[in-house]
């Protein structure tokens, strides 16, 4: 049996499993309180939104994929914001930037999480909102521990806090930098939260108006309105000047959460879905696409051939994301042609037995890809050392992630992310800051992800929904930006095809490639890196060498951020685990 360093819960009420222990029991305790999965999610997906300020936050984003079982089929809810009607690629260049920021306002999209999770509660929960929200209003009120991933993010960007982003002193060093396991209380955003609540119950009708009400007064109310006033003002980011942000009041009254259709493909027996290109989510497909029929079960868990060969089909298909991913709403993505099994076939005859050092993308259906082109764009020296880019090699974390599943057969795989403390002003008298997500579009006027005006661009959060004979099997996903789409990927192969359970399929140990151009600005790639935890055996690590793969080893447990809930549709069995890296994940469930 594989070693596991906590056991796989099993039972049959419900499963809940987060990247924080508090969102986990808060969502557990909705459950135990008669509400669905849906109705855990949001709550717990609020909590992680105090408890997490330096991964997700109300002006960030979040990507869903659910399984309602009154409706029998998967669907996406895209809590993903476009960027602000004002924005193009000229006038990011007339301010002699070569790449919009990744810190600061420019790189500001509409913040999509509200919208996101509203609609989740709207249209699939049965809780009020003021009952899925007294938890994060109480710890935002009361206080929580802080973790001590805080008190880094915080330390690393004190002095541009106290020099540049006043608003963001006063909650964050209030009495001073916080200590690992104090006590921490953001009261604006408990006003925020106890706002929108209030303003939602101020409507007539039912649940559902109520929702809807809250909603106008996030995206057409007073927070539309702080967040373009917010917007006039110029403040410092990592280009080393201040710039003014380009959102307005009428570019959140636009927006709303949309229901889209799963991105699905076929493994094994197995149909997994994902969200659309403008996520990074079809590059998980596209990896089972091109390891179906290389023989991996064969070559053993972990093993040289096993980490070669997923370290070689991710090159290929995260080139094809470089090359083709786009919001599909303004660019023709040939998503059909990209999961073609012919097109796979050619591209996985260029899988060979060393590693591949060069960044080639596909031409599906005789088409010509096109890279972006390379950003000169430096930044700025001081406090942006690390500030919004995801870190290569650590688990420094941008993002957090919940999963739910409940008796009646529903499950949820939510992604949350943006608006970290550490990289956008507070907004004042709100308690939270914007995303900076426009930072993943680009200024190649000729390329699918270029930035323009309402497009959403092309993100890193991607979870993840599977089915086995047409029932829903797993919900999983993890932090980790362009990791994702690979430590979720290896999580479902070391369950999926080496027969690992879901803890020891986390707790098993972790790689990934950063081959690629980073999603996160300045976009740098290292061709040819492996990351890999040094639990792997030694020998394994010394034949990656000679296949030429550039082994990095990483701390033991150092790699993936993995949650996940499952259910056995035969004997209505649920199940959960949760990641033992960093002691803050938990799942709970009975």
């Amino acid at each position: 049996m594989a070693f596991i360093t906590r056991p796989e819960l099993k039972g049959t009420f419900g499963m809940v499993s987060s990247t924080h222990w508090l969102a986990t029991q808060c969502g557990m305790a909705v459950l135990e309180q008669g509400g669905n999965a849906f109705d855990a999610a949001v709550a717990a997906g609020f909590v992680l939104q105090v408890v997490e300020p330096h991964l997700n936050g109300l002006g960030g984003e979040v990507p869903i994929l659910l399984w309602d079982a009154s409706r029998g089929r998967i669907e996406v809810i895209c809590g993903q914001g476009p960027a602000p009607k004002a924005a193009t690629i000229e006038l990011i260049r007339s301010l002699g930037l070569d790449d919009i920021p990744g810190t600061g306002l420019l790189s500001a999209c509409v913040p999509g999480a509200f919208g996101g999770w509203m609609a989740l509660l709207r249209d699939h929960g049965t809780w009020r909102l003021s009952d899925v929200m007294r938890f994060a209003i109480d710890y935002a009120e009361a206080g929580y521990p802080v973790v001590p991933r805080i008190v880094d993010a915080v330390a690393m960007v004190e002095g541009l806090f106290r020099e540049h982003w006043p608003t963001s002193a006063a909650v964050y060093l209030q009495g001073g930098r916080p200590e690992p396991g104090s006590r921490f209380r953001n009261p604006d955003l408990g006003a925020t939260y106890q706002r929108l609540v209030r303003e939602g119950e101020s409507a007539n009708g039912g649940r559902e108006s109520q929702i809807d009400a809250a909603l106008s007064a996030f995206y057409s109310g007073f927070i539309a309105e702080a967040v373009e006033r917010h917007c006039r003002t110029e403040l410092m980011d990592s280009s080393g000047t201040a710039h003014r942000g380009l959102l307005a009041g009428a570019d959140l009254a636009e927006f709303k959460a949309r229901h889209e259709e799963p991105v699905t493909t076929d493994f094994e027996g197995w149909t997994i879905a994902k969200c659309g290109p403008w996520s990074q989510g079809p590059v998980f497909l596209q990896q089972l696409r091109l390891l179906d029929g290389l023989g991996l079960r064969a070559a053993g868990f972990l093993s040289a051939d096993h980490i070669h060969l997923v370290a070689e089909c991710a090159k290929l298909a995260f080139a094809d994301r470089e090359a083709w991913y786009a919001d599909p709403d303004f660019a023709a993505v040939p998503l059909d042609d990209l999961l073609a099994r012919d097109y796979s076939a050619s591209r996985r005859a260029l899988v060979g037995g060393r590693a591949s050092l060069d960044l080639r993308p596909g031409g599906p259906a005789g088409r010509n890809p096109r890279l972006p082109r390379p950003s000169g764009q430096a930044v700025a020296e001081g406090h942006w050392t690390g500030t919004g880019a995801q870190a290569v090699g650590e688990v420094r974390g941008d993002t957090v992630h919940v999963a739910a599943a409940d008796r009646h057969g529903n499950m949820v795989a939510c992604t949350p992310s943006g608006g970290w403390l550490q990289s956008s002003p507070v907004i004042a008298g709100l308690g939270f800051c914007l995303g900076t997500r426009a930072q993943m579009l680009n200024l190649d006027p000729d390329h699918p992800n270029r930035l323009e005006g309402g497009k959403r661009p092309r993100t890193t959060l991607s979870p993840s929904l599977a089915l086995r004979d047409g029932e829903p099997r797993l919900a999983f996903g993890t932090p980790g930006g362009d990791q994702q789409d690979q430590w979720s990927l290896e999580f479902f192969l070391a369950h999926a095809v080496f027969g690992h359970n879901l803890q020891a399929a986390i707790d098993a140990p972790m790689f990934h490639t950063a081959h690629f151009p980073s999603s996160f600005a300045p976009h740098a790639s290292h061709p040819g890196s492996l990351y890999v935890e040094s639990r792997v055996d030694g020998a394994v690590l010394s034949e990656l060498r000679k296949r030429g793969h550039e082994v990095v080893e990483a701390d033991p447990w150092s790699l993936g951020r993995l949650c996940a809930v499952g259910r056995d549709h035969k004997t209505g069995m649920l199940s959960a685990a949760a990641n033992p890296r960093g002691a803050q994940a938990y799942a709970a469930g009975r």
